[in-house]
């Protein structure tokens, strides 16, 4: 997500719509996003210290010094943010940021912000109208500060027009946006193939072999592709992750011969192809018609191996950059470099079960790069950033 360890601050000031503010945080947090809230003094007649902060995570501060008389420092908190967010900005915390009135907390952190600043009004209608406002607002991106403009609709004094705040999921949007705009499309006119999750092999028409992956890294290295200008193919065995971009064009299988059937029809057009999908090594040699019923006897399977997805693209590999998983439990590196080497690939990617935070079903992950001629290692971090690393290392390995 291009919110995942984002530094968002967002400073609330006095009016109605601040009651907004709890899904607007409650949206970034579930993105990723690290939330700081201010407030005005005025704000908290609209909304609680108690709530902002259970849904932030983290306390709220509406003045220069805490009861305790601890130093707020506006600084810190400046110089802490990716993006600053004044939502809901009344007409009076407008005129204030953009003529240095600097009486109150907010406005101490606004003005030693160095980040873009996003400014959401939320006001009357005459009052959204009124020349000053208009004013305030052509300064306020004359200061290069992006204005989401005030919505139509009821306002809380019973009029109806422009002035109503922007929706949480539009200001949402915003940001994401933003963030997202501010990648370099350095994969813009590639293709990539990645493949992604378990593959479930049918044992009858209820049972299967299957194993533990979520998904979660395959879906993080298409987002992330999608984010540089690649176009993105991508091929999931049975997950429950979801993906919502225009440059990524999803393909769910459920077994491996599907999943090659499916790699292969696009093979021959991709640039850069990942395999981070945890492919089922067997499968049934008789799959059941009807579901097996439990009995007495102690019933044999008998297994044959499945197309090896990963050697297969290797043999027939011409112009395509090859990345492939290793996910290991013993003797690691040597796996994983006989992997590199027998199966025809430019780098292979080394997780191991026996690191804490690693595998199947976790947020985070931590892996080792190795290609023909090195290794890299990496500390555990979220999939996200995991996905950055592994798509930096094989812009580098593309420039040699």
């Amino acid at each position: 997500m291009s919110l995942s360890g984002k530094k968002i601050l967002i400073a609330v000031s006095g009016g109605i719509a601040a009651y907004k503010i709890h899904f607007l945080i409650r949206d970034f947090v579930k993105k990723g996003a690290e939330i700081q809230v201010i407030m005005t003094p005025d704000a908290e007649n609209f909304v609680t210290k108690l709530s902002i902060s259970t849904l932030s995570k983290k306390p709220v501060y509406t003045d220069f010094y805490s009861d305790n008389g601890t130093w707020n420092s506006h600084v810190e908190m400046a110089l802490w943010a990716d993006v600053m967010i004044v939502t809901p900005c009344t007409a009076n915390t407008l005129a204030k940021m953009v003529h240095g009135m600097c009486d109150n907390l907010v406005i101490a952190t606004y003005m030693s912000a160095k980040c873009p600043v996003f400014i959401a009004p939320a006001m009357d209608l005459d009052m959204y109208a009124h020349p000053s406002t208009k004013k305030n607002l052509e300064l306020a991106e004359s200061f290069k500060h992006i204005i989401i403009p005030a919505e139509n609709g009821e306002l809380a004094s019973g009029l109806i027009g422009q002035g109503r705040m922007a929706e949480p999921e539009t200001i949402a949007k915003r940001i994401e946006d933003f963030f997202n705009s501010t990648i370099e499309k350095t994969l813009e006119g590639k293709t990539v193939l990645i493949t992604a999750g378990p593959t479930y092999e049918a044992l009858d028409p209820v049972r299967f072999i299957g194993n533990h992956s979520s998904g979660k890294m395959g879906f993080s290295l298409a987002e992330e592709a999608s984010k540089r200008g690649a176009k993105v193919i991508l091929i999931s065995g049975p997950s429950s992750q979801i993906i919502n971009d225009k440059n990524v064009e999803l393909h769910k299988v459920t077994s491996a011969k599907e999943m090659l059937a499916k790699v292969f029809e696009f093979y021959d057009t991709i640039d850069i192809g990942i395999a981070s999908a945890a492919v089922a090594d067997y499968a049934p040699k008789e799959v059941a018609k009807e579901k097996i019923k439990k009995n007495d006897d102690n019933p044999t399977i008998e297994l044959i191996k499945n197309p090896d997805i990963l050697k297969t693209m290797g043999e027939k590999k011409t112009h395509q950059f090859l990345v492939g998983f290793a996910l290991e439990t013993q003797n690691e590196e040597e796996n994983a470099k006989g992997k590199l080497e027998k199966k025809n690939l430019d780098m292979i990617v080394l997780n191991s079960l026996r690191d804490e935070g690693a595998g199947f079903k976790n947020d985070t992950n931590k892996i080792k790069i190795f290609t023909k001629t090195g290794k890299k290692e990496f500390t555990l971090k979220s999939k996200e950033d995991v996905a950055k690393d592994i798509l930096d290392f094989v812009e580098v390995q593309l420039l040699k």
